[in-house]
């Protein structure tokens, strides 16, 4: 990060390399936009152009007009400034909200790296409780390794996980979904003010059986972003080569889909794969209704995602990557099946497997007995008042 602010340098050229995210824009646009003058925009355009990060495109026609652009480079570049930017703006309202509210216990959802708020907190002495969602630094460093060179995302990256370590090290509690998600994230070391069985929920009116599971086809289902670190390509090749009576159905949305409509046409036009496109929450119990199993190749990054909860509560098997808390919810033949890998041909032999197994109904109906017991509203909200009331003690 230091290298980047100091190779782009000035003030007005992170405003140029900001206000060109809308797009291609003239001279006199990026002047009127940025309220530079022509002279220090001619400078500072021509310093960018130098280092790669903006293109100039010229219009012969009367009037000459001359366009600018950014690069790939440049783009990667003021997509990573522009988050640093906020990520400190965002710090310090919430050190202000911290300051003029007078709740005892803060609770940090997510924001295990706002170093700067949790430090505020414990010097105006209150409670903080970080409650991590998964391994944030491994994921914004996959992110800016498309837009950014790897060796700076890497630094990046690593820079929020120090912050975050920092976080934990001053927080009075940290509290993770499952154990194994502890584990995963490396929490164990925390000891006695780690809790890690957290208040996690599903709304078990909404999403419940509603189609017993013995009167259900043998549709095998994703639902999720259909982006490259779903699995989406892998799942595909497993849809085209699934027999006739397995249908295959894509619930969801992402850069992938016209990939999929071209990939898939033929087993698309047979009925043996299924797009459904973008599904509003209150349509996915119906989406998970309709399978027999949930096909989840989770990323490393998550830490339990709800869709698989979610899918437990309507009675659905889940097949899903055994990382973070997954393990934990996911009980290898009592409510679902591991993904020990993600070779196409393995998760076709093991799908077919399991659509064949004797046992899916006891499967299913463990599934949402997991759910009432440990993961309706009533028990989420018992487990963080028993952590409230230790905090307390």
């Amino acid at each position: 990060m230091i290298d980047s602010l100091e190779q782009i340098g000035s003030q007005w050229r992170l405003i140029v390399l900001h206000d060109l995210q809308e797009g291609e824009k003239r001279f006199n646009e990026l002047k009127r936009s940025t309220d530079a003058s022509s002279r220090t925009l001619s400078r500072v355009l021509d310093d960018l152009q130098e280092m790669n990060f903006v293109t100039r495109r010229m219009e012969e026609d009367a009037p000459v007009a001359t366009y600018y652009e950014l690069t790939e480079k440049g783009a990667g570049q003021s997509n990573v400034l522009v988050a640093a930017v906020r990520f400190l703006a965002n710090q310090i309202r919430m050190c202000a909200a911290i300051a003029r509210r007078k709740e005892p216990v803060v609770l940090f959802f997510g924001a295990t790296a706002y170093l700067l708020p949790i430090a505020v907190a414990r010097l105006l002495g209150r409670t903080v409780v970080l409650d991590p969602r998964g391994d944030v630094p491994l994921t914004l460093r996959l992110s800016w390794e498309q837009r950014v060179p790897a060796s700076l995302a890497r630094v990046l990256a690593g820079s929020v996980r120090a912050l975050e370590r920092l976080g934990y090290r001053l927080a009075d509690a940290v509290v993770t979904y499952t154990p194994a998600m502890a584990t995963e994230l490396g929490l164990d070391r925390y000891g006695e003010k780690l809790y890690s069985t957290g208040a996690r929920y599903v709304d078990t009116d909404a999403f419940a059986p509603h189609t017993p599971f013995g009167e259900r086809d043998r549709v095998v289902g994703f639902l999720g972003r259909l982006d490259e670190e779903k699995g989406v390509r892998e799942l595909a090749a497993v849809a085209e080569a699934l027999p006739e009576d397995v249908t295959f159905r894509f619930v969801g949305d992402g850069d992938l889909r016209p990939w999929l409509q071209e990939r898939l046409a033929a087993e698309i036009d047979a009925g043996r794969v299924e797009l459904a496109g973008w599904v509003d929450h209150d349509g996915v119990p119906r989406e998970l209704n309709r399978m027999r199993l949930l096909v989840m190749p989770s990323a490393p990054t998550e830490g339990l995602p709800t869709t698989i909860l979610e899918a437990l509560a309507c009675g659905t098997p889940v097949y899903a990557t055994p990382v973070s808390g997954v393990p934990d919810v996911v009980r290898e033949g009592e409510t679902g099946f591991h993904m020990d890998s993600t070779d196409p041909g393995e998760i076709r032999r093991d799908v077919l497997d399991i659509l064949d197994r004797d046992d899916l109904v006891a499967v299913s109906a463990n599934g949402r007995r997991l759910i009432e017991d440990e993961y309706d509203f009533d028990a989420a909200t018992a487990r963080y008042r028993a952590i409230l009331a230790d905090l307390d003690a």
